[in-house]
C-alpha cells in the first residue's frame, strides 16, 4: 500500500457535512484527490470505476487514512459508464445506501494517444462513448432518479482542448461536446435547482496514474517549457476548484468551464509542424479571366 498522504484543504472542514457525492474515476489521479478532499470536508462519497481491483484498493486505503473513524462515509462500486444499466444501478445503489445525491463529479474517462489518421472507428467510438456519452448518461440518470425533484450540483471534468487536441482528436471532440453539454444542461435544469459546471485541467497535471497511462514521465518534463507558470500542476489544484464549484460560494456560477492550467491554454502548443509548402497562397494574379466560359470560371482543381 502506498504511504499515507495527509489530506488538507483550504476550506472549512465541515463544509460538506451531511452531503453525498458520486465521483466517477474516484480511485486514481484527479478523481482520487477530489474524493479525498470531499471526505476530509465531511462529505459521504460513492466512487465508481470499471477496474474493481484498483478501485477497491483505493477505497480501503482512503477508509484507513482519511476517514478511519467513519469508514462507512466511503462506498465503492464497479461501473462502466458506457453501459446504461450500470449507471442506473450506480445511482440507485447510492440512493439506497446514502439516501440522496447532492453532488455528481463526472471524472471518469479514457483515451489513448494516436494521430487522427490511425484511429479506427472502433477506437473513436470507444472514446466518444466513454467521455461524452458516458458523461451524458450519468447526468441524465442522476437527474431522473434524484436531482429533478431535489436539486444538486454537477461538475464535469474535461480537458485543455481549446486549440484543438492534436494526437488525441477523439477525446478533444468528446470533451468539447461535454463543454457544450454543460452549458445546455445549466439552462434546461436551472428551474430544477441544479447548477452544472465543468473544470478543464491542463495537460500538465501530474499524477502517477497519468504517467502510467502514457508510459513515460519524460512527457511531463517536456511540457514545462511551454507552460507560463513553468511547473507541472497537481491533482489537489483541480480538487480545490471542484470543491469550490460544489460549495455555496459558487451559487451564482453555472454553465461555466473553469480552466485550471496556469494559462497554458493561452500560450503556444507543444505540437510541432514541419516546414512545408503544401498550402500555397492565393492572389488575384492567380486568376485569369480567359479561363472563364459561359458558366463562369473553370476550376483548376
Amino acid at each position: 500500500m502506498a504511504a499515507a498522504v495527509k489530506v488538507s484543504s483550504i476550506f472549512r472542514k465541515s463544509l460538506f457535512k451531511g452531503k453525498v457525492a458520486i465521483v466517477t474515476g474516484g480511485g486514481t489521479g484527479i478523481g482520487k484527490a477530489i474524493t479525498e478532499e470531499l471526505l476530509h470536508l465531511g462529505c459521504k462519497v460513492m466512487i465508481a470505476s470499471r477496474n474493481i481491483d484498483r478501485l477497491q484498493k483505493a477505497a480501503e486505503e482512503m477508509r484507513l487514512t482519511i476517514v478511519p473513524n467513519k469508514p462507512t462515509n466511503l462506498a465503492h462500486m464497479q461501473c462502466n459508464i458506457r453501459k446504461e444499466d450500470n449507471v442506473e444501478e450506480l445511482i440507485s445503489t447510492t440512493l439506497n445506501q446514502f439516501g440522496k445525491v447532492d453532488y455528481l463529479v463526472n471524472n471518469g474517462g479514457g483515451q489513448f494517444p494516436s494521430p487522427a489518421s490511425n484511429i479506427s472507428v472502433k477506437g473513436w467510438n470507444a472514446v466518444i462513448d466513454t467521455n461524452l456519452t458516458g458523461t451524458f448518461v450519468m447526468c441524465r440518470e442522476v437527474y431522473s432518479q434524484w436531482m429533478e425533484k431535489n436539486g444538486g450540483v454537477i461538475v464535469n471534468i474535461i480537458a485543455d482542448m481549446w486549440k484543438g487536441f492534436p494526437s488525441m482528436s477523439h477525446t478533444g471532440a468528446a470533451r468539447a461536446g461535454v463543454d457544450n453539454l454543460t452549458k445546455s444542461l445549466s439552462i434546461e435544469w436551472a428551474a430544477d435547482g441544479i447548477r452544472v459546471n465543468a473544470v478543464a485541467p491542463g495537460s500538465s497535471i501530474y499524477s502517477e496514474t497519468a504517467a502510467a497511462n502514457y508510459g513515460d514521465n519524460k512527457i511531463f518534463d517536456h511540457m514545462i517549457d511551454v507552460l507560463p507558470v513553468k511547473r507541472l500542476g497537481t491533482p489537489e489544484e483541480i480538487s480545490s476548484c471542484v470543491c469550490y464549484l460544489l460549495s455555496p460560494a459558487a451559487s451564482l456560477i453555472s454553465g461555466e468551464t473553469v480552466k485550471v492550467d496556469g494559462a497554458a491554454s493561452l500560450y503556444h502548443t507543444r505540437w510541432e509542424i514541419r516546414d512545408h509548402k503544401k498550402i500555397p497562397a492565393f492572389t488575384w494574379k492567380d486568376y485569369n479571366p480567359e479561363d472563364e466560359d459561359d458558366d463562369g470560371p473553370k476550376s483548376k482543381l
